[in-house]
């Protein structure tokens, strides 16, 4: 009797069990694979494609190679029973040995044990889902099934959770999802903003690339030895992926560095004739500087300089720009000698790691948060708040005042934004940031409040088979984003809305909040900073926790198809990449935070949350190869050169990401804690300077004079130009 209890103690070992599991749920992993990509019982592929239709190991073009090693990873992964199986099996293992495609082949061979490793923790951890998987191998062995919304109820459920909760009544999803968002207001903020021009900083981001591919630098408009550098900045290596960066070149009337500001300096003369801003006044604008090629710090200012050069003044702002090197100016002069003398703090390496411009979207981002409480403490201490905008983006301020009754920056006169109030569920929040919305340019014939994502009339096949983000997006913009304060439900008094699902333009807030809460978005995070930059606020205080406030008709319109469509078209695979990238960062990012997964996934659900992932590493090389799938599926040599440009740039950024974030214990748990001590830092640093000039202590006042000579400095110089 003792050796059988023995026995079945020694049988549920946790590593026994593991791979128990991954033995059980081989077989209907591989069902269901088949089932997407495969013609089986008479039913057509629910992805559109057949993976052993696009498998012809004998033709060896780089294209060609390129789709057969996802055909093969497609045919490995949905097991022995599809027919070509071994041959796709020997093709990944022959072509790892070929120095040209190694990393790609490893990258596929690689990912069919981590894919089958990572659904069997799942199903370790979690019963349901394990549960959900029999039903839906169960149910692709059926005949006569198509891709319909049973099967994305069956399908959905296991990588695409969200997008079955916003299956149905869309109408009735976008009510329920309001009621979520719902806040009830104990206490109005007692000393809003009252003068917008004056009392808020508006922020953006300038994303600065080489020229396109096919430009001629040497006929560019610009300083000899800006155009030397190019030519060997040209041929490095990228190091950063943005949306639709500024390509140097690029005419004035298609550049966001000139158009963004002069619609920003096209308001402010708006607001002066309305009465709201003061004739002298300028509006403060902070632009930080980011760039895709390292070399390109030794040219972006002056560039832009040339650029701003050219171009007619902006009469009604004051801009700053601020590169890298400006940020570490910053540290070095001011905030890591404010350390040591008032904190003993003589490591500079936590706060480095955080406070600058380069890296990836989550950087900047967060910079522009922050510098709004450096101008507070050591430039203007009037300045109460922040608004970002993208400079692809402009205030239609007629069209404003006709559908809402207020300017632009009427729109921030509110005692909403910094109220306090009750969520539901009943946590304490303080509504210290305020998102807007945005319009198309294209839609503006149909209004202001016309959202910028249409609801799909129908679901896809293909990636979508996996993930299919648009869904939740659509049914987010309404419910979110759309909100108008005009019912006894949401009147905008006593009740409001908080955002989840917001945009890097358009939001704001006010300092005392950052400054109080401390939020920030990680530097790893490339995609949607915005939407990060509040989850480690979202439970970390017990009395009251930050929230976005949603502002009704504080839209502006979005303008990057009108005027930005080479930079666009010329990101597109690097935002794809991105988005990618975003669900990896994402999902280990919730595990990271010192709260259950659960709990912020219930506050982020639908489209935030479905980023965060139970399987992330499955839901990346699926929607990858499906997406693959897609290019190369049609006799379009234009297709197929981007599959195998996307295939070789996938293989290069994910295999090193997904290898890192396979460690044990999560890696992004030691990052994330490392980043906060930075931020930390930064504001201590900056309250303590504070009360040393409240005192009129000299190391404080020597630092506010240094800091206004760094400051002006970055002040950019306007030149008259002839002609644009």
């Amino acid at each position: 009797m003792i050796w059988v209890v023995l026995t079945v103690m020694e049988d549920e070992t946790p590593g026994l069990r593991k791979r128990k599991t991954i033995k059980k749920m081989k077989a209907p992993l591989e069902t269901i694979i088949r089932r997407m990509v495969d013609s089986a019982n008479g039913n057509r592929p629910l992805s559109g494609f057949a993976a052993s239709d696009q498998f012809h190991p004998e033709e060896n073009g780089e294209a060609e190679i390129a789709r057969n090693l996802n055909a093969a990873f497609l045919i490995v992964l949905s097991g022995s029973q599809n027919s070509l199986f071994e041959q796709a099996d020997e093709y990944l293992e022959t072509m790892k040995g070929d120095k040209k495609w190694a990393e790609s082949a490893t990258f596929y061979s690689e990912g069919v044990r981590r894919i089958i490793g990572e659904i069997s923790e799942a199903c370790l951890a979690d019963k349901s889902y394990q549960d959900a998987f029999d039903e839906a191998a169960q149910w692709s062995t059926r005949s006569g099934t198509s891709w319909g919304d049973d099967a994305r109820k069956k399908v959905w459920r296991l990588f695409f959770p969200e997008g079955v909760t916003c299956l149905g009544d869309y109408e009735k999803r976008i009510s329920e999802l309001r009621k979520k968002r719902c806040v009830c207001i104990t206490k109005l903020n007692q000393n809003p903003v009252d003068e917008p021009a004056r009392q808020i900083l508006f922020m953006s981001n300038l994303l600065i690339t080489v020229p396109d591919d096919g430009e001629d630098i040497d006929s560019l408009p610009y300083g000899d030895h800006i155009l030397r550098d190019l030519k060997h900045i040209a041929q490095e290596k990228q190091k950063y992926w943005f949306d639709h960066p500024i390509q140097i070149g690029v005419k004035n009337e298609q550049n966001e560095a000139i158009y963004g500001l002069r619609g920003l300096n096209n308001a402010i003369a708006f607001e002066k004739a309305r009465g709201v801003v003061r004739p002298d006044d300028k509006a403060t604008c902070l632009l930080s500087v980011s760039v895709t090629h390292d070399g390109l710090h030794r040219v972006v200012k002056d560039y832009l300089g040339e650029v701003y050069a050219g171009t007619d003044p902006f009469p009604h702002l004051d801009i700053y720009l601020f590169s890298e090197i400006d940020t570490k100016r910053i540290l070095d002069h001011i905030i890591l000698p404010g350390a040591e003398k008032y904190l003993g703090i003589s490591d500079n390496e936590p706060i480095r790691r955080v406070f600058g411009v380069d890296g990836e979207y989550g950087r900047h981002y967060s910079f522009l948060k922050a510098i709004s409480a450096f101008w507070q403490v050591l430039v203007d201490p009037k300045v109460k708040g922040s608004f970002k905008l993208d400079l692809d983006q402009v205030f239609d301020e007629e069209a404003l005042v006709e559908e809402t009754g207020q300017s632009a920056l009427e729109h921030f006169i509110t005692p909403l934004w910094g109220a306090e109030g009750t969520e539901t569920g009943g946590r304490a929040v303080e509504l210290g940031m305020m998102a807007g919305a945005l319009v198309n340019e294209r839609d503006m014939g149909h209004g202001l409040f016309t959202p910028d994502v249409s609801i799909p009339k129908s679901v896809p096949e293909g990636e979508a088979v996996i993930f299919y983000s648009p869904l939740p997006m659509a049914l987010s913009t309404r419910a979110e984003m759309m909100t108008r304060y005009d019912n006894d439900i949401l009147d905008g008094v006593e009740t409001c809305i908080q955002r989840i699902h917001v945009t890097g333009g358009t939001s704001a807030a006010l300092i005392d909040s950052i400054r109080s809460h401390r939020p920030f978005t990680p530097t790893f995070i490339g995609r949607a900073e915005d939407q990060a930059y509040i989850l480690c606020c979202l439970f970390n205080n017990p009395d009251k926790n930050l929230r976005y406030l949603h502002k009704p008709g504080l839209i502006m319109r979005h303008d990057k198809e009108a005027f930005a469509g080479q930079a666009i078209e010329g990101a597109k695979l690097g935002k794809y990449m991105g988005d990618l990238v975003r669900t990896l960062y994402f999902s280990y990012y919730a595990r990271a935070l010192p709260w259950p997964v659960k709990q912020t996934k219930h506050i982020i659900d639908p489209f935030t949350g479905c980023f965060v992932s139970k399987v992330p590493f499955t839901v990346v090389y699926l929607r990858l190869a499906l997406k693959l799938a897609g290019f190369f599926a049609p006799d379009d040599q234009v297709k197929k050169e981007e599959g195998l440009k996307l295939l070789v740039l996938s293989a290069s950024r994910l295999e090193g990401l997904i290898r890192d974030l396979s460690e044990t214990p999560n890696p992004l748990s030691e990052r994330y804690l490392e980043e906060k001590e930075g931020w930390d830092i930064f504001y201590d640093v900056l309250d303590r300077i504070e009360e040393g000039l409240s005192k009129g202590d000299d190391f404080a006042m020597e630092l506010k004079r240094k800091t206004r000579e760094l400051v002006s400095d970055c002040l950019i110089q306007l030149g008259t130009k002839t002609g644009e």
